[in-house]
């Protein structure tokens, strides 16, 4: 499929689409790849404190990921707040509860708001070869990433991964793009 010269609208609905209708078995088999990739490079070693989104539909699943790594490190998830996304630390997943957009949130008395991580895990539709992201096109990551000094790492299928996409002086690159197929440093 040929995305060059497509805007940002039609590239977010055809990768959407593709993503849509993968099997679950290749949904989980891939984000294990994808994991095993995250977990092998050194800036994850290094990390302390990690932010990761909680995923949701066909996305890259992190659900096991922040399981296994809420004991070992500090932990924290993306919470929705009047058209922004906040920080949370969580210390367990039972923490967790339905919120903004149906995706899995903090409960209110769990609330730790944090500003400071070493890495930050983010989602997307599409990502191209320059660390630009097409996310879902409200802008919550990248009003969430101006203010963060983190490492900028995005976990994608390989066919979310294009050679160019469209990209606007409000956009923020990611720093690594990681799939099952490849780790992709960006060169700034």
């Amino acid at each position: 499929m040929k995305f060059s010269g497509l805007n940002k609208h039609i590239i977010r609905k055809k990768i959407l689409e593709l993503r849509k209708n993968l099997p679950t078995y290749d949904v989980l088999k891939k984000s294990n790849e994808i994991i095993k990739n995250l977990e092998e490079i050194e800036e994850f070693k290094e990390a302390k404190k990690i932010a990761c989104y909680i995923s949701f539909g066909n996305e890259v699943y992190t659900h096991g990921f922040i399981k296994k790594y809420v004991e070992t490190k500090i932990i924290s998830v993306p919470v929705v707040n009047k058209k922004e996304i906040f920080l949370s630390n969580i210390k367990n997943w039972s923490e967790l509860q339905q919120g903004a957009y149906g995706i899995l949130e903090p409960k209110k008395e769990f609330l730790r708001i944090c500003n400071n991580v070493d890495l930050i895990i983010v989602p997307g539709i599409a990502f191209d070869k320059k660390g630009n992201r097409i996310g879902y096109g409200e802008g919550y990551y990248d009003k969430l990433l101006k203010k963060l000094n983190a490492i900028k790492i995005a976990l994608a299928y390989d066919f979310q991964l294009l050679d160019k996409i469209p990209s606007e002086k409000h956009d923020v690159k990611m720093d690594i793009i990681i799939t099952e197929k490849r780790i992709l440093r960006i060169k700034k």
